[in-house]
């Protein structure tokens, strides 16, 4: 993959499949050096090696774990010295209602875990290194963080990611640092593997990554503070 170099470092969460995959692929394109994070190590490697080595770093972590991300951030700055974007988009959805079918606690412990701790620490681990470079910090929230459309906790820990961005937007704006929350309708990923999938248009991860890069793309003075991105013929 032969691009330009913009000298910039981009770090994105739950980056091995589906849109954060995407992203990652748009960001070298763009010019960005990447940092690619999750939980599977395999297809990691392979990403980073479809990206190259030399602008791709592929990192194991479960965000939902404080030490692990730790580490991330501090591995990013190891190998390429600065963090000028981060994308918080790990996330899942187990899809348990909440009166029907078998009550798991632990999987909606995950869940909450990975959804809301894990994109807040995400945002405590680099907002300080973004600080220094007046950089931008990107999470994906979900159409269900504004209509909720689906009977179960999922829905409620997008809510939750909508109300962290602009929490986070009120404690960094007057420092510099830009904050998007990128609201995706239904998109064509792994993310619906064992769910029932809505009859409805889709979005390709691809799309979702168009929009993120949009958002990055902007001039230092603009923030695009909210990005909602449905297929065409989703009403909810």
């Amino acid at each position: 993959m032969t691009t330009s170099d913009n000298g910039k470092v981009l770090l994105i969460t739950g980056a091995s499949t589906g849109i954060g995959r995407s992203t990652a692929i748009q960001a070298v394109e763009a010019g960005w050096r990447v940092v690619v994070a999750a939980r599977s190590a395999e297809k990691l490697a392979a990403l980073a090696a479809e990206l190259g080595a030399e602008r791709a770093m592929a990192v194991p972590c479960d965000v939902a774990d404080w030490n692990q991300q730790e580490a991330m951030v501090q591995k990013t700055i190891g190998r390429f010295g600065r963090l000028d974007a981060v994308f918080a988009n790990a996330g899942f959805s187990k899809g348990s209602s909440f009166i029907e079918g078998e009550h798991r606690p632990d999987e909606w412990r995950d869940m909450v875990m990975t959804n809301v701790f894990g994109a807040a620490a995400t945002a405590r681990l680099t907002l300080p290194e973004l600080m220094k470079t007046k950089g931008h910090f990107l999470v994906t929230g979900s159409v269900l963080g504004r209509v909720t459309s689906m009977r179960n906790l999922y829905a409620a820990t997008k809510w939750a990611v909508t109300g962290m961005a602009q929490a986070i937007r009120n404690e960094v704006a007057s420092l510099g640092v830009r904050v998007t929350l990128v609201e995706p309708g239904i998109v064509d990923t792994p993310f619906w593997e064992g769910l029932q999938k809505p009859a409805a248009p889709e979005l390709l991860p691809e799309d979702v990554a168009r929009a993120v890069l949009f958002a990055l793309g902007q001039p230092p003075h603009v923030d695009v503070s909210e990005i909602i991105i449905r297929p065409t013929g989703q009403a909810h």
